[in-house]
């Protein structure tokens, strides 16, 4: 028997059944909303260590302008978006974000500071629980808990603030929020209920409200930067495959003197923070013919996403290819294998107490490592310093009762030493060796795509994110992937996926056909087949015989959907006289699903019909027209009584069952 017992039959639910024969109808042009006319777009790239917003005038939509500055960077540190950290006061009420909360948590006496609650690194909780829901809790650096909902609704809301005072300065007026669409971008890779949980984060913060979604639309990251990738002009990327001199500059330097010099010219072109993206579909673009394949591989902080998509002309839309995939492979990974380097000089148990009772330290001291993180490269020679604050120095001579000097030297790490003027000295071996584990990660993953049947003939791979700026990840996807493909890097990459995600929203219909992640189906009731369907789904209803949870599929998972596209399937009730038709909607990570009590089924929306009050000479067997329409990051599903046109529609939800 199943797993679990029959749903349907503990309801005594009549349930509804199939009527024969099944129709699909394909529906393009049914309901197209009217479009709402917004001044400007404002995309908000919400990164797990960095985030940042940009907009551009629906009036002109070839500039894009990227966030003033903030106050407040780092040495080393480019600061076009600012880190991704939230403060609230003991009372748990916003402070601050950003380099402004870090700095202000920093200076806090530390009797005062373990009351405050301090948020780093937090958007990957989305990504790695397995059952969230709008309760789900993250934990601050003092081990307090707070609803991930509200942070997420703060940060949010404070990006949202932002955008409208520049935008009010800009334009010498206020700027009402109705004006604007918005685009919040989130990882290809995020399961449903993730994705939907940023929606609701948003309409909490007030961007939009659930009865006027169209104000925001979430937007996959490697989606965003594909769009802004197609624009490129030769002088905007570093081709790390060509052969020939890019710019005058030969391939031997372009990864390491070219980079720098490409950054010396993004940063000269920075200052005016506008970037004309011109109209055109750029030069690489115009090597790429009808029905070529290219790869966007978005290396962030927390993951990395890859898709694959393939060019449609005349207009250059895109077809995604094959569903996006990836993991938590993105540059904390390397903050990670710094923490295991550090626990196995020092100690687990010190580095675990150091954390606790001198956060804002702990911090620093990471500080300190991404700044020397970003300068790792291949052909480095001289070793690294990354400076020890007083005060780890200071507690680990109190709780050990010897000086870090001596745990270095007692250690058997001998690529890391302690130089007299306070520092970890790392030879850019040791440096390296933290990167490997994530960078072969990638690698390996993108071997395994490259092996799918779909991706044959990749002619580019687009390498975009923050953490496609490391030279050792850009060497060693050059080094794997060089021979297959032409291996690109947007000059000013960590902003790829903003620019891509405003373009995206000033014309969301450039991308026209997307895999779906899921197979979706609703749960019906079939005539029951002796030695078809298993003897436990028989349920007997007023002398006919009914085989329950029964999985009517509407789509598969990979399957292709056209943007907009609405599949629509007919039922009628099981039991004529039934006025309420309760319909629920399952989806599954499994293509073949038969039965909706599967492991691995969810509920994922119900639509309740009510019929009570309508006409009784409707005919005796009503049909119940169910259409669900696909495409857009989220999905819509309706039913309507034919007979009466009567209808209610429902988002799916992944949250809330």
């Amino acid at each position: 028997t199943s797993a679990y017992s029959s749903p349907a039959k503990s309801l005594g639910d009549p349930g509804i059944t199939p009527l024969s024969p099944s129709h699909i109808v394909k529906d393009s042009d049914a309901d197209d909303a009217v479009e709402q006319l917004f001044l400007v777009v404002v995309a908000i790239d919400f990164g797990t260590t960095s985030s940042g917003y940009a907009y551009s005038f629906t009036k002109e939509p070839e500039c894009i302008h990227v966030m003033r500055r903030w106050e407040g960077g780092d040495p080393g540190v480019s600061n076009q978006k600012t880190p991704t950290t939230i403060l609230l006061t003991p009372e748990r009420k916003f402070h601050s974000f950003g380099y402004a909360a870090r700095d202000f948590y920093h200076d806090l006496d530390p009797t005062e500071s373990k009351h405050w609650l301090y948020f780093e690194k937090f958007k990957m909780k989305l990504h790695t629980t397995g059952n969230l829901t709008m309760e789900t809790d993250l934990t601050a650096a003092n081990g307090k808990k707070v609803k991930a909902l509200e942070i997420f609704a703060y940060a949010l809301q404070f990006f949202k603030e932002q955008a409208l005072k520049e935008l009010s300065d800009q334009g010498g007026s206020d700027f009402e929020n109705t004006e604007v669409r918005w685009v919040i971008t989130v990882p290809a890779i995020w399961k449903q209920p993730a994705k939907q949980f940023m929606r609701q984060a948003a309409y909490k913060a007030g961007m939009a409200s659930p009865e006027n979604p169209e104000q925001l639309i979430i937007a996959l990251e490697p989606e965003a930067a594909s769009i802004y990738c197609r624009k490129l002009r030769l002088h905007q990327m570093i081709d790390l495959s060509s052969r020939a001199p890019v710019n005058g500059y030969s391939p031997s330097d372009t990864i390491g003197t070219g980079f720098t010099q490409a950054k010396e010219h993004a940063r000269r072109n920075r200052q005016s923070r506008t970037f004309l993206v011109e109209n055109v579909i750029g030069e690489i673009w115009s090597e790429l013919e009808e029905g070529d394949r290219y790869i966007v591989v978005d290396s962030g902080g927390g993951t990395v996403d890859m898709t694959v998509h393939q060019i449609r002309l005349p207009e250059g839309h895109l077809k995604e290819l094959y569903k996006a995939t990836g993991g938590p492979y993105g540059s904390l990974g390397v903050d990670y294998e710094f923490e295991k380097l550090l626990c196995k000089i020092f100690g687990e148990d010190f580095i675990e107490q150091f954390k606790i009772k001198r956060p804002a330290a702990w911090v620093d001291l990471m500080i300190a490592f991404e700044s020397r993180k970003r300068a790792a490269a291949p052909d480095r020679t001289n070793p690294l310093n990354i400076t020890l604050p007083f005060s780890f120095i200071d507690y680990y001579k109190k709780f050990r009762g010897h000086s870090v000097e001596h745990a270095l030297r007692k250690s058997n790490v001998d690529f890391v030493k302690w130089s007299s003027q306070g520092m970890l000295r790392m030879s850019p071996d040791a440096m390296n060796a933290l990167f490997k584990p994530t960078i072969d990660q990638i690698v390996q993953h993108l071997s395994d795509v490259f092996d799918k049947p779909e991706v044959t003939n990749v002619k580019f791979l687009f390498l975009v994110g923050g953490f496609a700026e490391s030279p050792l990840l850009q060497q060693a996807v050059q080094n794997a992937f060089g021979s297959r493909c032409r291996v690109i890097i947007p000059q000013d990459v960590g902003l790829t996926i903003l620019k891509g995600a405003v373009l995206f929203g000033l014309d969301p219909a450039v991308i026209k056909v997307r895999r779906s992640p899921l197979t979706y189906g609703v749960g019906v009731l079939n005539r029951f087949v002796e030695g078809k369907h298993p003897p436990e789904k028989l349920l007997i209803k007023d002398g006919t015989r009914w085989c329950t949870d029964v999985f009517d599929k509407f789509i598969s998972a990979d399957q292709s959907v056209a943007l907009g596209e609405t599949v629509t399937r007919s039922y009628t009730p099981a039991k004529p006289s039934q006025l309420v038709i309760v319909i629920n909607i399952y989806s599954s990570e499994q293509d073949n699903v038969s039965f909706i009590t599967e492991s691995g089924v969810k509920k994922c929306g119900t639509l309740r019909l009510d019929l009570t009050g309508t006409d009784a000479s409707v005919p005796n067997r009503r049909e119940i027209k169910t259409l669900m329409q696909f495409g857009d990051t989220e999905i819509k599903a309706m039913a309507v009584d034919v007979a009466t046109s009567k209808s209610v529609k429902v988002g799916i939800d992944f949250l809330n069952y």
